[in-house]
């Protein structure tokens, strides 16, 4: 049986899952850490036997659980949240150059729900602030992370080996079957938190849903999914590591680009300033990777994709758990995405030169 949480794990199983002596852990204790909302996380303090050898063995380790929040973890089963985390760390975490924690067990139950996911703890790595938003340096290093990620599996053909990786595909016909039932909801939340204009372009993007995700991308690779402040960790050392991959797919690399940017800056005079910098930033890692994108198409493709920002927000936001912070994180989700988007006009890649002021 599967623990799913630390008061249903013993010494014992810890100790078996690290490879570590048999009755070698005296004891542990645990704490919940992190803001996630799909899953609980708890970084467990570990108690080794004074006699047994430390080399290898760590002090602390983060272990992951499902949701205790029936609502998180029914639409964790839907689109397979679990599963993908799972099968990313079992599968192609080790072969890929990505800066993502040490995996030492993963375990999922053939439910999709009930799983174990011990992890290497980064700290002292700190998480990004996803309110206050990224500096400069922030976010080079990151964009530098998903020339890693996104390089090693540019256009490959053995994206299509990994069964899991083709979710994305089943996951997005449930944004077109349910987003604009749910923007009906979001826009009711937040009708007072958001400006007019971004609850606008939401509408048109909601009523256009079937076009956006239509489009036909100019390259594919493996995609994290959520690449945003939450889910890196940094370093004093300028090292970022990226955690939560519980929507890793095969999709547009773009998307990654755009929605992290479109997250991460608060300011949007500095992402207005910063923006075509921080693209070329990307283009040039992956080129030291050995992969030359168009940038022509790969930029229709980032316009199109700052979308993707909102999209998860509205998602999200009527599908987990809801707290004072979330609603406020999803509030600045969208509307940071909504007005690159609206700097961008990527609503002109869905209308064409029919696009309604807005």
């Amino acid at each position: 049986m599967i623990p799913l949480h630390p008061d249903q794990m013993d010494a014992a199983w810890i100790a078996d899952k690290l490879n570590a002596p048999a009755d070698s852990l005296e004891n542990f204790h645990y704490a919940a850490i992190g803001t996630g909302q799909m899953c609980d996380s708890f970084r467990l303090t570990l108690n080794w036997d004074e006699a047994v050898p430390e080399v290898g063995l760590p002090s602390t380790i983060i272990a992951k659980c499902p949701a205790m929040d029936d609502a998180s973890r029914h639409i964790a089963k839907l689109v397979r949240n679990y599963e993908l985390e799972i099968s990313w760390y079992r599968d192609l975490a080790r072969q890929t150059p990505v800066q993502c924690p040490g995996c030492y067990h993963a375990e999922l139950d053939d439910n999709g729900v009930d799983f174990a996911l011990l992890l290497q703890d980064c700290s002292p790595a700190q998480q990004g602030d996803q309110l206050g938003g990224a500096d400069h340096a922030q976010l080079s290093a990151a964009i530098t992370q998903l020339a890693n990620l996104h390089a090693a599996h540019w256009n490959s053909p053995s994206l299509s080996a990994y069964h899991w990786l083709q979710y994305g595909t089943a996951n997005k016909e449930l944004v077109r079957t349910m987003l604009p039932a749910l923007y009906t909801g979001f826009r009711d939340r937040y009708v007072g938190r958001l400006d007019e204009r971004i609850l606008d372009i939401g509408q048109q993007l909601s009523a256009h849903i079937g076009i956006y995700l239509d489009k036909e991308p100019s390259a594919q690779s493996v995609v994290h999914g959520d690449f945003r402040l939450d889910n890196l960790l940094f370093a004093n050392n300028g090292n970022v590591t990226v955690v939560d991959w519980q929507t890793v797919s095969a999709g547009c690399p773009f998307t990654d680009l755009a929605y992290f940017i479109g997250t991460s800056i608060a300011d949007p005079e500095i992402r207005r300033a910063e923006e075509a910098a921080l693209f070329d930033h990307y283009l040039a890692q992956l080129l030291e990777r050995g992969i030359a994108a168009d940038r022509e198409r790969g930029w229709q493709d980032y316009r199109l994709y700052a979308f993707s920002g909102l999209i998860m927000a509205i998602f999200a936001s009527m599908n987990v758990e809801r707290t004072d912070r979330g609603d406020e994180m999803f509030a600045v989700m969208a509307e940071r995405p909504a007005r690159q988007a609206i700097d961008l006009e990527s609503i002109s890649l869905l209308y064409g030169a029919k696009a309604p002021p807005l």
